[in-house]
């Protein structure tokens, strides 16, 4: 399209900021002058020399308008003053950020794309910041070069950064002789953090307002406010005109047809050039932003995905544990949506990130990697694509520390980098490393857009976890088809109105009088924050460990979750069938899950030897969910080996005669026992539950812990639960729950129904294929199996109950079974 036309001269006051070299402290300084000025109550236009994303998000919160980048390199020398002109749009003075030193530009170039080219460029004064804190009088000799070393560049001030002492200063302002405009003082507070490829993203600081507001106020107070000004508004006027996307793109969609572009925002994905929206904004398109990390899906009617740049390797659990959008991405994207990918877009479309499963639409994985690659290419395109035409050029930037771990398969590369293929291309696909600026190359969104206007709308995925309402009538109840997600399936999804339920192990006799009064003092006491303390002693005390051997948790749920998210697990094992939510907590975090079955000729009784050597996190169930299987304490012995962890989830122990096999008590390294109160104690609404393990892997899930996750009156419970009453009460509901599966066993035994060997509050029986939907007719609700890897839907899980009850069931499958 066309290029930037002459026109009449353009007044815009201005002002550069610029240093010697990195890290004077010229982000600080810009940015504090930009919120400085904006509260003088002036309308400010913050720019950042270079391709760097991360520093005009910080001009971005201290203006309140877009941040806007300056590069010669990626969109030619010519665009610079148009580009400055439209950012400015109705701003009372503009503020350009530098990039490295004043004259650092690309290697080989004799400064191209510097700071003082674009001063030169746009005709703007410099104002240079000079970190002092390790000089004195060759801080004048310095300024003095700097001043002169190139005559098309004007350095119109000073500010001394990181000043000291009185007497320095003193030294240094007589050494310059250009006007100091500022004396800042060291305050280490201030400084924006810094992360692998430079400063956190404002997007990525909760308290990125609040900084940004204190180093205005740190400017301002230091800072000759007016002085800068004076310089700012000694820039003489531009010869040029505004730059518009309209000029640049030819608009391929009707108004009320605008169709839905994509486009992947929050923390994850903060890299972003205004221009790259406007241009699309031009062409007719909708933009409409979404976040990976929690939206569930694209927004409506999208035709087209862009994945920008960020930092996804810091996130990276968090968008994995996102399944649902990673899955519609994954076919949305398979099917043709027209999508590109820049850096982080390109490592969330991989299978994996640092073993972590991303969408799985390009097949190879990336991981972190010691070498920062760091380069202002110009690339070639290797043929006909989304985006670009066989060898037509484009000028870019890469800047990141991943790496892929092989190349990609099957596809067209997309760019030619000095002889490096790079990234992946198609009609429809077009991903890499290499950013580009689009205002520089708008045929980009051009073709963008094209693609845009062709494409089928995505369609919206049904609500997965929407529970439809309960059938007034008992007789129709309806079920939800819980195989969308079986390792999220519960038993309590088996309810519903007129049921009898044996799908929930809930004991089914009331609570203890003392607990009752244990949890009305919860409530009471409820006025104050949670103190786990009491609790943790109590248990400590029951299993005999110290209490920094102990973790109370809001139920084992919280448990799994905290040790999903404790360490960036290599090989996860779950054996199985196995409780799924360790197994579904484990994939929300990321972790891709090996299992291991337990085989039925074997009794479902686990299997040492089947665990594989490397696995460096082994979760299993002891006595067994769903099976009711008790394995010895000395076959999960066996499976310690050095840096691993054996994770033993204990839920129903306490169902157990003795406790015998539980490992709650052995303090051996690498042992996890999680135990709950929620079944024995019909606690399940208040969540009560522990993990007990080694000093330091307590701390490590302690960590990672919400604070005050644990109710008062769920600690209160978990105390009453330990002490000598409850011990004396579970003795004998653990006896009667012996007595009732027994009858449930001979129940069963006398009508030849295969059952497990189970050992705990619940029975694992085959019942056939669609006995179970039968029994639901007759008003008897039991856990469907088939949501248990390895088992198949001619299995159930019934709940142990008083014998009486266990009769209705057993009526029932007699029913079931009889010949029509």
């Amino acid at each position: 399209m066309t290029g930037p036309s002459s026109g009449l001269p353009t007044g815009l006051p201005r002002v550069v900021v610029a240093a010697p070299s990195t890290g004077q402290g010229k982000t600080t300084i810009a940015t504090g002058l930009m919120a400085a000025l904006r509260a003088r109550g002036l309308e400010v236009s913050g720019h950042k020399v270079g391709p760097d994303y991360i520093d005009p998000g910080y001009h971005a919160v201290a203006t309140g308008r877009p941040g806007r980048n300056l590069d010669p390199h990626q969109v030619g020398e010519e665009r610079i003053p148009p580009l400055l002109l439209h950012g400015a749009r109705g701003a009372d003075v503009a503020v350009v950020e530098g990039v490295m030193g004043l004259h650092d530009g690309r290697l080989g170039t004799d400064g191209f794309a510097s700071t003082a080219h674009v001063a030169a460029l746009t005709r703007t004064p410099v104002v240079l910041v000079v970190d002092v804190s390790r000089m004195s009088r060759s801080v004048g000799a310095l300024v003095a070069g700097m001043a002169a070393y190139d005559p098309a560049v004007e350095v119109a001030g000073v500010v001394l950064n990181r000043a000291g002492s009185p007497r320095n200063v003193a030294e240094v302002r007589r050494s310059v002789r250009l006007p100091v405009l500022g004396v800042v003082p060291r305050d280490d507070s201030l400084a924006t953090p810094s992360r692998h490829l430079g400063l956190v993203p404002a997007g990525e600081r909760d308290e990125a307002a609040e900084l940004v507001a204190r180093l205005g106020e740190r400017v301002a107070q230091h800072v000759d406010l007016d002085a800068v000004l004076d310089v700012a508004r000694s820039a003489p006027d531009l010869d040029a005109v505004p730059w518009d996307p309209a000029a640049e793109v030819r608009r391929v969609a009707a108004a009320g047809e605008e169709p839905v572009v994509a486009v992947a925002g929050g923390r994850a994905f903060t890299f972003a050039y205004a221009e790259t929206e406007e241009l699309l904004a031009a062409a007719g398109c909708r933009v409409v932003r979404f976040d990976p990390l929690t939206d569930r899906s694209l927004p409506d009617g999208t035709r087209a995905l862009l994945l920008g740049g960020g930092f996804p390797e810091v996130h990276v659990r968090e968008l994995a544990r996102n399944t649902a959008l990673l899955a519609q991405v994954r076919d949305a994207v398979r099917a043709g949506l027209p999508t590109v990918g820049e850096c982080a877009g390109l490592l969330y479309l991989l299978d994996a990130l640092d073993d972590t499963p991303m969408a799985g639409v390009i097949g190879t994985s990336a991981a972190m990697s010691e070498r920062l690659t760091l380069r202002y290419p110009v690339a070639r395109a290797v043929g006909d694509s989304l985006l670009a035409r066989t060898g037509e050029e484009v000028r870019g930037h890469e800047f990141h520390r991943t790496a892929l771990t092989r190349a990609a398969r099957g596809w067209t590369p997309a760019w030619d980098v000095d002889g490096e293929l790079i990234g992946v291309a198609s009609p429809t696909l077009h991903a890499s490393y290499l950013h580009v600026h689009w205002a520089g190359h708008p045929r980009l969104a051009q073709r963008f857009a094209e693609a845009a206007v062709a494409a089928v709308p995505v369609v919206a995925p049904p609500v997965e976890d929407a529970l439809p309402e309960p059938a007034a009538d008992t007789s129709e109840r309806a079920e939800v088809d819980p195989l969308l997600h079986p390792l999220d399936h519960h038993g309590d999804r088996e309810l519903g109105p007129g049921l009898l339920d044996l799908a929930v192990n809930v004991h089914p006799e009331p609570r203890p009088a003392w607990l009752e009064q244990a949890l009305a003092e919860g409530v009471r006491d409820s006025t104050s924050y949670p103190d786990p303390a009491p609790a943790r002693a109590a248990i400590a005390e029951l299993h005999r460990r110290r209490p920094d051997e102990v973790l109370v948790t809001a139920g084992a749920a919280e448990a799994f979750e905290l040790v999903a998210r404790w360490k960036q697990w290599r090989h996860v094992v779950v054996v199985h069938p196995q409780f799924t939510e360790p197994h579904a907590a484990l994939e929300r975090a990321g972790h891709r899950v090996t299992v291991v079955q337990c085989r039925p000729e074997d009794g479902y009784r686990l299997d040492p030897a089947a665990v594989p050597e490397d696995a460096d996190l082994v979760v299993l169930g002891n006595p067994t969910n769903p099976t009711g299987v008790l394995h010895p304490a000395a076959d999960i012995l066996r499976l310690r080996r050095p840096k691993r962890v054996v994770l033993v989830d204990e839920a129903f122990m306490d169902t157990v005669a003795g406790e015998r096999e539980s490992l709650a008590r052995d303090r051996r390294r690498g042992l996890l026992v999680v135990r709950s109160l929620t079944k024995h104690w019909s606690l399940p609404g208040i969540r009560a539950g522990y993990v007990v393990g080694s000093e330091r892997s307590i701390a490590g899930l302690e960590a990672r812990q919400v604070p005050w996750s644990v109710s008062t009156p769920a600690i209160s419970a978990a105390v009453a639960c330990t002490g000598p009453s409850a011990l004396a009460e579970a003795a004998r509901r653990t006896a009667r729950i012996a007595q009732w599966r027994a009858h449930l066993l001979a129940g069963l035994g006398a009508r030849g129904v295969e059952v497990v060997g189970s050992e705990t509050s619940f029975v694992l029986a085959r019942v056939g294929e669609g006995a179970r939907e039968a029994l639901r007719e007759r008003g008897i609700a039991v856990r469907r199996a088939d949501t248990f890897p390895g088992l198949d839907g001619g299995w159930v899980r019934i709940a142990v109950r008083p014998p009486a009850t266990t009769d209705l069931l057993l009526e029932a499958l007699d029913a079931v079974s009889a010949p029509a």
